[in-house]
């Protein structure tokens, strides 16, 4: 078949896939990684010897079918052969978000009793340690960065070296023993678990099978034609369950090429320097780099600025069509040809996406603006709509059917339906098998003829098109009976580069109002050309000037809201700009910056009824988490602006700066 994929039936494991690969396009580059500002390069050929050999490492330490193995760290080869490597003894890999602190890193292990964990770096291990401290897991932890632990003497850990050196001599005494353990495998085994955030308590154990992430993968590259001649940059949390799909399972099936960042802050050079042919980022990555785009324009000279500003005002006018297949005037053909040439060809060349075929956002919605700038670039962006429990894939937008108010149609054998109530209902090869430990949820979860239900309120439009608008549970009514949808107005708000996080609230009072915490970047930078002095994030966001263009952004919201017949009523009336901003180590947002809008309401319970209140300022004292662990204490008196309220005649477009 196309794409790289075999139509063997018998190919149902990704163990069983990178055979596969390494007997049929073996000298072809598998993996990649940057180390010392050196790109490293593995075969499949060479990939799978190496997977053999961490494996029978890992079986050596006792690790046999159906244990859990956790895996902590950046992105790096190692981390994810060692996931193929687990599958090949049966067992399964629990990759934890690097970035977790102890406490959220503890529960998962303990959750899912695993023995083995492996770990990146000396920073990872301290945090295993210090966990196996308290709950006595996990009894073995593998390390593969050796920095720092030269004088580490616990018990039950080893160097990555002598995994690899006791998985040879373990091959060597069992050479078919591997071999054997893979043929076991079935489609239907456990492949992943993967926690979900936690927004509304703790995370659930996703427990994916083969079946499920291997058909999914299977009918997203035949969807977008991917083949083994692409690449992809990884470079997400791999807990992530979108890592998981786009940078191990699509890879094993259509066996293209995945490359591994030098760190995250070398991102953007690496990603220039591999130029991947399938992009994958969420809305705020998408977000940061226009942002990047708009400060060092604003920094350039006038003949460049206006040669920018010129050529783009041709790309929103005739990319965006161009990329859609419809009709163009010659002249906009010839214009747009030699933007090309002066503008858009360099810019996509220094951004990195000069080489992009296919690029998806997902996560939370994108702003128009900054979704209709990539396209009017030439570049491929499409929007999709997914789920953990659906193995990601519940909608894409087909080639010439982008829009960018939807996630697009049913992707490839997913039935949707919508409830009275709104809620989104999917069924698809991709639905988890269960939570692990979790039967109550796994019920509540699924509908007695195979539905997952998503928690998503949308509906259908004229197109066949899929408009997610909001959390099912948090669509509310104002005190009124007006349709209130807190996430759709966040985002609304979050479309803006110089607000970085919203909060709304409304259910069962007379008016919305809301939290915005700006982003300290855009604003930064906003501030500095007009000669704001500021020292702090806290000192930024209380300046009048930073307030006042908050308020040209939340007022614009309201021109919007009031285009829309269901949301007018919902407009914002009142809000205020946190001194600080929102935090997952504070418990504020999930690992995946979710807010937590329930957690957050009773932590500031009393800037909320501060909004209500009436009073022009409201007092807050709050605890926050350093860096480093250290707790601290801030206080601040915030002022509360009131927002001006539209109706349908007075829409007047505020241009998104960044």
């Amino acid at each position: 078949m196309d794409g790289g994929i075999s139509g063997d039936s018998s190919l149902d494991t990704f163990p069983k896939l990178l055979m596969r690969n390494a007997r049929t396009r073996g000298d072809r580059p598998a993996m990649r990684e940057k180390d010392l500002g050196i790109w490293q390069s593995w075969t499949w050929a060479e990939t799978a010897a190496e997977i053999r050999r961490i494996a029978c490492g890992l079986a050596s330490l006792g690790v046999a079918r159906d244990d859990k193995v956790v895996l902590v760290g950046d992105n790096r080869p190692r981390l994810y052969w060692s996931i193929c490597a687990a599958q090949a003894l049966g067992a399964v890999p629990v990759p934890v978000y690097q970035d977790a602190v102890a406490d959220e890193m503890a529960f998962v292990i303990e959750h899912a009793e695993a023995r083995v964990a492996i770990a990146e770096d000396q920073e990872q291990v301290d945090k295993l340690l210090a966990i196996r401290a308290r709950i006595g897991l996990p009894k073995t932890i593998v390390y593969d960065d050796p920095r720092g632990m030269r004088n580490y003497t616990d018990e039950g850990l080893a160097d990555f070296e002598s995994v690899l050196a006791a998985g040879d001599e373990w091959n060597a005494r069992r050479p078919n023993f591997l071999d054997t353990e893979i043929a076991r495998g079935r489609g239907s085994d456990a492949s992943v678990m993967l926690y979900t955030s936690g927004t509304t308590g703790q995370p659930k154990g996703v427990l994916l099978t083969f079946e499920n992430v291997i058909r999914t993968a299977e009918n997203a590259i035949r969807f977008d034609s991917l083949t083994e001649t692409d690449e992809v940059l990884a470079y997400l949390p791999m807990a992530w369950v979108g890592d998981h799909i786009f940078s191990y399972a699509e890879a094993y099936v259509a066996g293209f090429c995945v490359s591994c960042p030098e760190s995250g802050a070398t991102v953007m050079t690496d990603l220039k320097e591999i130029g991947p042919s399938f992009f994958f980022a969420p809305p705020r990555i998408f977000e940061n780099i226009l942002t990047q785009v708009a400060i060092r324009m604003e920094d350039a000279g006038t003949v460049k600025r206006w040669m920018f500003r010129y050529f783009m005002g041709i790309a929103k006018s005739a990319g965006i069509a161009m990329m859609d297949g419809k009709q163009v005037s010659a002249t906009g053909r010839l214009l747009y040809a030699l933007g090309e040439r002066l503008v858009y060809g360099p810019l996509k060349n220094a951004l990195g996406l000069a080489r992009m075929r296919v690029g998806y956002t997902a996560g939370e919605a994108i702003g128009p603006d900054i979704f209709d700038f990539y396209r009017s670039l030439g570049l491929n962006l499409k929007q999709l709509y997914g789920a953990t429990e659906t193995s990601v894939f519940i909608c894409m937008q087909p080639d010439g059917q982008i829009k960018s108010d939807t996630v697009g149609v049913p992707a490839p054998e997913v039935d949707i339906k919508i409830e009275e109530s709104g809620e989104v209902l999917v069924r698809s090869p991709g639905i988890f098998k269960s939570y692990y430990k979790n039967d109550a949820a796994t019920a509540s979860a699924k509908t007695a003829d195979g539905f997952y239900r998503t928690g998503d309120a949308g509906y259908f439009d004229k197109d066949g098109h899929l408009k997610i608008i909001d959390r099912a549970k948090d669509v509310g009514r104002l005190s009124d009976g007006t349709l209130f949808a807190p996430k759709y107005i966040e985002n609304k708000l979050k479309f803006f580069s110089y607000i970085k996080e919203a909060v709304a609230f409304g259910h069962g009072r007379d008016y919305v109002a809301c939290f915005v915490s700006i982003d300290l970047e855009a604003t930064g930078n906003w501030a500095e050309r007009r000669g704001i002095a500021y020292a702090s994030y806290q000192e930024l966001a209380a300046k009048p000037e930073v307030l006042a263009l908050v308020q040209q952004c939340v007022e614009q919201v309201n021109r919007d809201l009031s285009e829309d017949p269901a949301l007018a009523g919902s407009q914002i009336r009142r809000f205020l700009v946190l001194h600080k901003e929102l935090d997952a180590d504070d418990g504020e947002l999930t690992r995946t910056r979710k807010v937590r809008r329930g957690f957050i309401a009773e932590r500031y319970g009393a800037l909320v009824e501060g909004l209500y209140s009436g009073h022009d300022r409201a007092h807050i004292a709050t605890t926050v988490t350093f860096e480093d662990g250290r707790k601290g204490r801030i206080e601040a008196d915030l002022e509360i602006r009131e927002a001006a309220r539209a109706t349908p005649a007075a829409h007047v477009e505020l241009r998104k700066a960044g």
